[in-house]
This record gives structure tokens, sequence and C-alpha cells, in this order.
């Protein structure tokens, strides 16, 4: 099951995180469809936020046709993202995870690490690498 997280700091409104994890979720295969999503109950106990964010953002990803609410059930992944090759992912995300700790054991924080990605995202695609 999905774990939310929120970023207080990012300036992106609370439910649009919410999608955007399980957007992210499912392109890498970490969700599948007839997964349940937590309750809005689970997710309010967890983050300490209005259920009407969890629920807006769970109608969000009904109207994408994504999930279907179940009544007296919970919510349920129908449908997943497309994805590249899940082999190669879990390759790029195992050497992205020991860069991070990397940076960490150089001494960078979460904001140090987060202008270098964001610089070289910015510089990679800007060259048409695309």
């Amino acid at each position: 099951m999905i774990e939310f997280q929120l970023d207080t700091a990012s300036g992106v409104a609370t439910y649009l995180q919410l999608v955007q994890q399980v957007h992210d979720a499912l392109r890498l295969g970490l969700l599948e469809p007839g997964e349940r999503l937590p309750t809005a109950q689970q997710v309010v106990a967890r983050l300490a936020i209005n259920p009407n964010t969890v629920l807006k953002a769970y109608r969000d990803l009904e109207r994408e046709g994504l999930v279907r609410a179940r009544p007296g059930q919970g919510t349920f992944v129908v449908r997943s993202l497309p994805a590249t090759d899940r082999v190669a992912q879990a390759r790029l995300l195992a050497d992205l995870t020991g860069w991070l700790g990397s940076a960490r054991s150089a001494g960078l924080g979460p904001d140090d690490v987060e202008a270098i990605f964001r610089t070289a995202f910015r510089s990679f695609f800007a060259e048409g690498v695309a």
C-alpha cells in the first residue's frame, strides 16, 4: 500500500501532492490494478490533513479513470499508467538511491540535493535531449 508523504515547503497543493504520488507509484509499478489505496481516515491520521483534501485527490484520480471507489470497501486502482522497462526503472532507482546516500555522507541536506537535481534536470532537458 502506498505511504503518502507531504512536502509543506513545496508550494504544491496537498491534494495535488497526493495525486502526483499515486501517478508516480503507478508509473513505477509500485501500485497495480486491484490494489487498495489507504482510506481517507488512514491518510488523515498519518498526515494530519483535512479529510476533504484526501477525498478531492481521490475524486481527481477517479475522474482520470485510475481508481474507483467501492462503497464500504475503499478506493481501488483500476488502471495503471504507461511505463517504461520495469527492470531499467528498478536499476535506475537503486542507482539514484545510492547517489542520495553518497550526497548525505558528503554532508548535503535535502535542499542541496534538490538544487543539484533541479539544475541537472533543467540543463539536461534544455539541451533537447528527451
